[in-house]
């Protein structure tokens, strides 16, 4: 349980600079309520959520209650039971998004976007759902119509998270995505979705080169022979959605409220940027090959 241990002594190490300066700013903003002490500490809930998202469990409530109390009992000896954990879970949403800022990457001038549903409940029961009544929107993929939100990525070429954003399932890519690439310069590589003359005008006076497919009755962009290899290689963000859905279990329709969904979208996406195996390009390697030669 190396990788358990190494990630606890990381978020508490988070936890002991931001929990203080948190606290603070909820004084001195009159926000700050009264909370019955925590007989876990904030890290060891965040481990243990996290963790869930590395188990082959997918069932909050039978991994709490069959693998926590049993098998990692030893490393959480002052267990509560599962209703309040789901309690000082809850109460944990803001550090699980400051922690998550963490994880993030600095793009080094290569980069690689694009959004996948996130389904909160079938189609079927659409008109019967509730728990998202006002927040999650009906929205189309290139398959099929869906209701629930949008997790927008943008990643490096090594898989690491650059930056990511959520939007209701309605919300067109374009729009989300001058948002996600404020501050960031270079190239980035996204589908026919992305297509916007005055998006990418805007983009490159930012410094940001958007690079996508055309449409059969446009005209063909010349791309360079590296660029053009890049674009073919846009299916590794793809990848990296597959493993948060299959793996990190980003997407289920099992939710009770809405704090509950975002901290498991999150809990997700940072058990990801822990994985020490990401999809890769190899670009890296390549070059590096390359210059001994």
């Amino acid at each position: 349980m190396i990788a358990l241990i190494e990630l606890f002594c990381d978020i508490d190490d988070f936890l002991k600079q931001f929990l203080p300066q948190w606290e603070k700013s909820l004084i001195e903003t009159e926000t700050v309520k009264r909370h019955r002490p925590f007989m876990m500490s904030p890290a060891e809930v965040m481990v243990i959520v996290l963790w869930f998202h590395r188990s082959h469990y997918r069932n909050f409530k039978h991994y709490y209650l069959n693998y926590v109390s049993t098998v990692l009992a030893e490393y959480f000896p002052k267990r509560v039971s599962y209703n309040r954990f789901i309690e000082l879970q809850h109460s944990l949403l803001i550090p699980f998004c400051a922690y998550l800022q963490t994880r993030k990457v600095t793009s080094e001038g290569i980069a690689f976007v694009d959004s996948t549903a996130i389904r909160v409940c079938h189609n079927k029961r659409i008109y019967q759902h509730r728990v998202f009544k006002g927040a999650a929107q009906r929205g189309k993929t290139s398959v099929d119509w869906f209701y629930g939100f949008k997790l927008h990525l943008i990643i490096n070429d090594r898989g690491e998270l650059i930056n990511l954003f959520v939007t209701a399932g309605n919300v067109d890519d374009r729009k989300a995505l001058q948002s996600m690439l404020r501050g960031l310069k270079g190239k980035v590589f996204g589908d026919k979705g992305y297509l916007s003359k005055l998006l990418k005008e805007t983009l490159f006076e930012q410094g940001v080169e958007l690079i996508t497919r055309v449409r059969k009755n446009m005209k063909p962009v010349k791309l360079s022979e590296f660029d053009n290899m890049l674009l073919h290689k846009r299916s590794l963000i793809e990848t990296v959605y597959d493993q948060l859905k299959n793996i990190s279990q980003v997407e289920h329709s099992r939710h009770r409220s809405i704090v509950g969904f975002f901290i498991n979208l999150l809990a997700s996406v940072i058990s990801y940027t822990w994985q020490p195996k990401k999809p890769s390009l190899d670009l890296r390697q390549a070059s590096s090959h390359c210059k001994h030669l």
